[in-house]
Formats: C-alpha cells, sequence, structure tokens
C-alpha cells in the first residue's frame, strides 16, 4: 500500500527484518511453538481402524462441516450487497452466496468476491502458516506486534474456512474483476486501471474512467480508484487538473470515500486491511481512518490542503 511512503514515525510499521525473520522461521521448517510435531504410536489392537484417520487442519474441518449441513445456500444476499464484507461475518459463506449471484450475471456480486479474495489471500494461501507467523511476531517483543497479531487475528477468524486450494491470490482477483468490470461495474474498472491493468490505456479513457468515478459519486469506486491517482498518476497529463499525482492524493480518495459512506471504523476492512496486511497499525485504539490519516500522514500545513482535496472530490456530483 502507498500508505507506507507518507505515514510518520508514530505508525506501528512492523521492521523489514522482523517479518523477513517470520517468513525465514517458517520456511526452516520449525514447527508450530504450541502445536508440536508428535511421533506416530503403534494402533492399540482394541482401536477401531477409524482411530487412524489423520487429523484435518482447522480451516478445512469449518468448511467440511458447513457442507455438511447441506448444499442448499441462502436465498439471496442482503438488500445492500455490499454490508456483509463488514463486521464479523463468515467470509466463506459470504463467498459462496456471492458466486450464485456473480455466476447469474450479477456484476456487484462478483466485485464483492473480488474483495472477499483479495482480503482473505494472505491467509488462505496458507492457514496453518499464518498462525505460525502469529505466535512467533507475538514472541519478538516488539511494540508494534501486538495491533497486527490482532488484526491479523481478525482477518483469521472472518476468512476460516477458505483453504490453499481454493487459490486466492492476485491472478484470482485480477480475473474477477475484469470480469466484473468487462459487465459493466464501474469500482472494478476502477480497480484495474489503479492496478495498471485497464481495460483500456489511452490518455481519453483514463480521464473519462475518472470523470465516470466522479460523476458516480460511488464510496467503492473512489476506494477502488484511490491507489492509481497518488504517486502512480505523476506526470500524466491525462490526469492534470485531477487529485492526482501527489503523495496524499491516494488518501484524499480514500477519505473521500469515507465521507461517501465506505465504512471506515476501527474495525473495518479497510483499517484492518492496512494493518493485517500493510504492517501500518494505528498506536492509539479506536482510531478511525480519518483520525487515523490525519494524525498519521498530513501535517498541520497539510491538512488544510487535504481537506480542499476532498471537498474538491465531493463537489463533483452531476459533472460530467
Amino acid at each position: 500500500m502507498t500508505l507506507v511512503s507518507t505515514v510518520k514515525t508514530w505508525l506501528l510499521v512492523l521492521p523489514a527484518v522482523a517479518l523477513l525473520g517470520v517468513a525465514g522461521y517458517r520456511a526452516s521448517g520449525h514447527a508450530r511453538p504450541d502445536a508440536p510435531v508428535e511421533a506416530p504410536s503403534a494402533p492399540e489392537a482394541a482401536s477401531p481402524p477409524a482411530s487412524d484417520a489423520p487429523v484435518l487442519p482447522e480451516p478445512l474441518l469449518r468448511r467440511l462441516a458447513r457442507e455438511g449441513r447441506g448444499t442448499a445456500l441462502p436465498s439471496g444476499l442482503p438488500l445492500d450487497i455490499r454490508a456483509d464484507v463488514e463486521g464479523d461475518t463468515d467470509l466463506f459463506a459470504y463467498a459462496q452466496r456471492l458466486r450464485v449471484q456473480a455466476e447469474g450475471g450479477n456484476s456487484e456480486a462478483r466485485w464483492m468476491l473480488s474483495r472477499v479474495y483479495d482480503y482473505c489471500a494472505q491467509y488462505a494461501m496458507d492457514p496453518g502458516g499464518y498462525r505460525l507467523d502469529n505466535n512467533v511476531l507475538s514472541g519478538l517483543g516488539l511494540s508494534a506486534a501486538p495491533t497486527m497479531v490482532q488484526a491479523r487475528e481478525r482477518v483469521a477468524h472472518r476468512c476460516g474456512g477458505f483453504v490453499a486450494s481454493d487459490n486466492l491470490g492476485p491472478a484470482l482477483v485480477s480475473s474477477e474483476r475484469r470480469r466484473a468490470a468487462t459487465q459493466g461495474n464501474l469500482p472494478a474498472e476502477a480497480s484495474l486501471f489503479a492496478a495498471g491493468e485497464p481495460l483500456k490505456n489511452t490518455p481519453d479513457y483514463r480521464r473519462d474512467l475518472v470523470e465516470r468515478v466522479l460523476h458516480s459519486q460511488d464510496p467503492e469506486a473512489f476506494n477502488a480508484l484511490a491507489p492509481g491517482m497518488g504517486l502512480r498518476a505523476a506526470g500524466d497529463k491525462a490526469l492534470t487538473g485531477y487529485v492526482a499525482g501527489d503523495p496524499l492524493s491516494e488518501l484524499a480518495w480514500r477519505m473521500a470515500a469515507c465521507e461517501l459512506g465506505m465504512p471506515c471504523g476501527p474495525d473495518s476492512v479497510l483499517v484492518n486491511s492496512y494493518c493485517a496486511n500493510g504492517g501500518i497499525c494505528s498506536t492509539s485504539g479506536g482510531q478511525d481512518f480519518r483520525d487515523f490519516v490525519y494524525d498519521a500522514a498530513v501535517s498541520r500545513q497539510g491538512s488544510g490542503k487535504m481537506n480542499e482535496w476532498v471537498k474538491q472530490l465531493l463537489k463533483t456530483r452531476g459533472r460530467r
């Protein structure tokens, strides 16, 4: 996330050496501290054959338990199809419901499905290793670790049920977003642009896309476009005159998304993802994204500029 380059030192950005140490610890083959590997013992004569069955990983057990209740899925989703991505939702079950609607041609469901995959990808690639990393981070004694571990445990709690064979990752996320974008979903189209994979790569298309996002006043579209409007937009003459090309431009778009109604509280996906996936965590518990930005990324002199940018983005309703 580009916020890393803009935040001040009071943010809890874990040292790279610590994160590399965790990865190296797991790669070296160390066993999980709280789950030592035991040597297999000879089966007792009275034990039934089922006692030799392997112990399944927790995420797979949770998944099988859900599937064992039957294949029927709840009919439909909430009226606001975006709502369940927040809160304490079981995101694996939510993704199942989204998938049914996405395959029925609902581009909004497919966009939200891509958001679930993006949020859960790091956990799903290796659920056991993810929890092992949490244990190791907890034992490092760093002041930054507890907050990040808490955020990561929230991800693990919400994404339990996904397993490595689901193949969550950048390729699947990009594929789902491209399908949604070609079906006319604006946030998905904006996210492709922000990722450097626009549907078209011409100056006219880029300006038109930004205009459409501004005109929509859709918080999902604003947030999806944000990463492409920061430093990545520097020097792009097609975006001259827009809030773009400055290190803080991305934050202005995200702040505007919050003002438009996107959940940005302390437990929101936005704040949780910055901490769990980016290691960027606030030292002050209970901060929402707005306070997080003004305390961490914007100087007193720059706060006026940020306010003006956000107002500019919010004044474009109806503009074409």
